[in-house]
């Protein structure tokens, strides 16, 4: 069997692009047999399963049918080979859909209006033949199949079905004289009009001379298609694909406003998740946003923005039905960063959730390649993220640290009083430089010594602060003095091991203790 099938500027669908056709009505038989249900979550439909999900049959539709009863019909058994093929066609409808069956020789008759569901009697309304006299008038017919198309409850998908085995031949008087003119724009400017609230598609089928009336129907209902069978014996077959190819343009109606839509995802929990023990249960929700489409996400994997955060428990696939949604039971293992200085603390974070993994539908593949349900590939994530909580670092380590940081200062201040603050030894001679009588001692111990001689007056402090020489180390004696005890006169100078010097008038010397089997280290006077 050959046919082929002209190229046709197919519109946009306005709502959505959708499902495709699938072979309901290809033989009587299969007509008889319906597909049975599939279960909701089935991995593999087929396109009759796809469109049975859908209810397709409850979605109403119009059928224009035109039949050329023209005299030229009685050849070859035309007309009879028509009625037989008809019948499995208007067995496929629905008692939903509307069917206009129109006969058309000299002048076009409505032989039928009325819903479908009833074949035996709408086949009762053909003639019992064509007329054998009678012309081909096809653009009275589409007048008549137009006209019954802009009914105000007409459905939103409609189909012309043209089947003829001439061109257009009318008779004298009649409105369409020939192919083009005025007549033949005004029927498509009807048209149009009818396609701006409706699906318009039209079928053109010849039926033995290889004229089809397409181009006519063409320039009429822009997306018409010419099926040319072989033989006659092939137009049930046809009008089958007619028929499907409408019930696909009711799908795409249907499917409009799941375009976009996708699967996403969220934690559902209502509170922290504690990671101390280093794991915590938490709730993740996967939701399907379509409305028909069911979808399925493979390879699905979860992870958090925190690297040392695992997230495990989900599968690697999930379907879910339309407008459905699944919570898993996932664990987060890992432990919150102590910082650099790791001690004992609560922490709080937040899981912020990552997805990956591609989504797609079931009916991709029984639709395909015919068309693309436009399912975004991401799972989209919503919502909040996590709020995770964990005891952090050693409970000693704080401990420790004030502990360390004690000593250090202890430390510290016993190696600068060592430095700064050394005993003193020996004895602080004083007199006055410029009266000589016998000096006043004053005995060194200690770490200072407050100085208030009485032969000399006054008042001041000694104190020692150790040095590193080339001999070893050494205290040198530090000395604050005043005459009268104001602050305004008071000086201070430095003497060394054994040495001396004159403060305000007043001679200090240094005479150091005697240490058996070691040289006192002196000095002269600074």
């Amino acid at each position: 069997m050959k046919y082929t099938v002209r190229p046709r500027a197919l519109r946009t669908v306005r709502r959505c692009a959708a499902v495709l056709s699938i072979a309901l009505l290809a033989a009587p038989a299969l007509a008889a047999a319906p597909a049975q249900a599939v279960p909701a979550d089935a991995a593999h439909p087929t396109r009759a399963e796809v469109y049975q999900a859908l209810q397709l049959g409850q979605e109403p539709a119009d059928y224009a049918i035109l039949v050329d009863t023209s005299g030229s019909m009685t050849q070859d058994g035309r007309y009879d080979t028509v009625r037989a093929t008809l019948r499995p066609f208007l067995d496929g409808l629905t008692p939903k859909d509307h069917v206009e069956l129109i006969t058309f020789d000299s002048r076009p008759q409505i032989q039928y209006i009325g819903s479908a569901g009833d074949t035996a009697a709408i086949m009762s309304h053909l003639p019992a033949g064509p007329n054998p006299q009678g012309a081909t008038d096809i653009g009275a017919a589409l007048d008549k199949a137009l006209a019954e198309l802009e009914r105000g409850n007409a459905s939103p998908v409609a189909s012309v079905v043209l089947l003829t085995d001439g061109q257009q031949d009318p008779a004298p008087g009649s409105r369409y004289p020939k192919s083009t003119g005025p007549a033949w724009t005004a029927l498509a400017q009807r048209a149009a009009a009818i396609g701006k609230r409706a699906e318009l598609a039209g079928y053109a089928l010849p039926l033995g001379t290889g004229a089809s009336g397409a181009d006519l129907l063409g320039t009429v209902v822009p997306d018409t298609t010419e099926l040319r069978p072989e033989n006659i014996q092939d137009l049930g077959g046809y009008l089958a694909r007619a028929g499907d190819r409408t019930r696909a343009r009711q799908a795409a109606l249907l499917l409009a406003g799941d375009k976009g839509k996708g699967m996403t995802a969220g934690w559902a929990g209502d509170g922290r998740a504690d990671l101390t023990d280093g794991s915590a249960t938490e709730h993740l929700t996967l939701r399907s946003t379509t409305s028909r489409v069911p979808l399925t996400v493979t390879g699905l994997r979860a992870s958090v923005a925190d690297a040392s955060i695992t997230v495990s428990g989900l599968p690697d696939e999930v379907t879910l039905q339309p407008g459905t949604s699944r919570t898993f039971d996932v664990q987060l293992r890992g432990k919150l960063s102590a910082g650099p200085v790791p001690f004992r603390r609560t922490e709080d974070a937040n899981a912020v959730l990552r997805l990956t993994g591609r989504v797609g539908s079931p009916w991709e593949q029984p639709l395909a390649p015919d068309i693309s349900l436009g399912v975004p590939r991401e799972v989209r994530v919503t919502g909040a993220a996590v709020p995770l909580r964990a005891t952090v670092g050693s409970a000693v380590l704080l401990p420790a640290l004030l502990g360390g940081l004690a000593l250090a200062l202890l430390i510290g201040w016993l190696v600068w009083r060592r430095s700064h603050r050394p005993r003193l030894t020996g004895t602080l001679l004083l007199v006055r430089a410029l009266d000589p009588q016998i000096p006043e001692r004053i005995a060194l111990a200690g770490r200072g010594r407050r100085l208030r001689p009485t032969t000399v007056g006054g008042d001041g402090r000694v104190r020692g602060r150790r040095r590193m020489t080339d001999r070893g180390a050494r205290v040198d004696l530090l000395i604050r003095y005043t005459p009268d005890g104001s602050i305004a006169r008071e000086s201070r100078a430095t003497c060394v091991p054994g040495g001396h010097v004159v403060i305000n008038g007043v001679r200090f010397t240094h005479e150091p203790a005697p240490v058996t089997g070691k040289v006192p280290v002196g000095g002269r006077a600074r």
